[in-house]
């Protein structure tokens, strides 16, 4: 292979692990596509975002730098490339990014960028949003006059295999709940949930990220209440959803894994970025919506109470979410990405 493969993202406390998760995913794909991951390389600006990339079984390259400042790190770059500094395929999957930026690494390479918001028009050769809400048109209007690859739209969905083969039933009660809060949760907002759904009938299964600071606050509630199970840096993610009858999310990338499995769930954002999708899930009736947390935590947690009982109370609407998440996502996204970079 003369040419290589870079993804630019790095997940830590702060960011949480969806950027750099979701790009393993596509990496894990295109692997399968190229025969191996020699040609793959993860770049990452410190080594807790390295340490993620390697559990997924990858190259990673750590530039000790500040992920806030990518324009700083364009040095650092010179020495990465196999074969010189031309024709290798680079995608860059950060909210730091700057056109500066882009422009410099994509002198003599193929460069894109995962987009979320669709508002601005970067100086690439390709741009991927596949979030369920992205619209086609809005991308071709953004990008007009423009020869640039545009990959837009729920198709393209990436989901990790274990979330695929699975044969999910909605039960008649409701006795497990899941409640996730994504890689980092420093607010602990998944222990002030399990505080508001709190019922002494139910199993509650808390997840942890890597990245959680209260694993231990969260462990010391597990150890005075029997019903609560505390899950630190899961790694069968998919074997504890098929286990659980409802799952509270923030409105990250564990809303494609819960709808690709067809898990009822109810959504809230916690970050302006996880709005759109949150919106799109209401709007859509795919499953419930609490509200933005980070704008309104006391409406949104009264919003999720009344919506969790709701939900507890009707298989009928559990019924109906699980058929209208599995009808947004097909599980080939990851697949058709590969095809795509393959190609560039």
């Amino acid at each position: 292979m003369e040419h290589m493969y870079f993804f630019r993202a790095d997940g830590n406390a702060t960011t949480g692990a969806g950027h750099l998760m979701r790009c393993a995913t596509i990496a894990t794909a295109l692997a399968g596509r190229l025969g191996g991951k020699d040609g793959i390389r993860f770049v990452c600006a410190d080594d807790q975002s390295a340490s993620l990339a390697a559990q997924q079984g990858f190259q990673a390259v750590v530039l000790g730098s500040d992920y806030r400042d990518m324009c700083g790190e364009l040095p650092l770059w010179q020495g990465l490339f196999r074969n010189g500094t031309e024709g290798n395929v680079i995608l860059v999957d950060s909210y730091f990014i700057t056109d500066q930026y882009l422009m410099e690494l994509g002198k003599k390479n193929c460069i894109g960028v995962m987009d979320d918001y669709g508002s601005h028009a970067y100086p690439v050769d390709f741009v991927i949003n596949y979030n369920a809400p992205a619209s086609q048109m809005q991308y071709e209007d953004l990008y007009r006059g423009r020869d640039i690859r545009l990959v837009i739209g729920s198709r393209y969905i990436p989901v990790r295999e274990q979330f695929l083969h699975t044969d999910y039933q909605v039960r008649k009660r409701v006795h497990n709940v899941l409640i996730t809060t994504g890689g980092g949760d420093l607010d602990n907002i998944a222990g002030q949930i399990w505080k508001l759904l709190y019922n002494e009938q139910m199993e509650f299964h808390v997840v942890v990220g890597q990245f959680g600071t209260h694993i231990q606050k969260m462990q010391d509630l597990a150890a005075r209440h029997g019903n609560l199970h505390i899950h630190y840096n899961v790694r069968d993610m998919a074997g504890l959803m098929k286990e659980c009858d409802i799952a509270i999310t923030a409105g990250g990338s564990t809303v494609y894994e819960l709808s690709a499995m067809g898990v009822p769930f109810i959504c809230f954002s916690y970050a302006e970025n996880q709005e759109i999708l949150t919106r799109y899930i209401r709007d859509s009736g795919i499953a419930g919506e609490a509200g933005a947390w980070h704008r309104d935590p006391v409406g949104t947690g009264q919003n999720l109470k009344q919506l969790f009982d709701r939900l507890a109370d009707s298989r009928s609407l559990r019924v109906a979410f699980w058929e209208k998440e599995r009808d947004m996502i097909d599980g080939q996204g990851a697949a058709r990405l590969a095809e795509i970079l393959s190609r560039l």
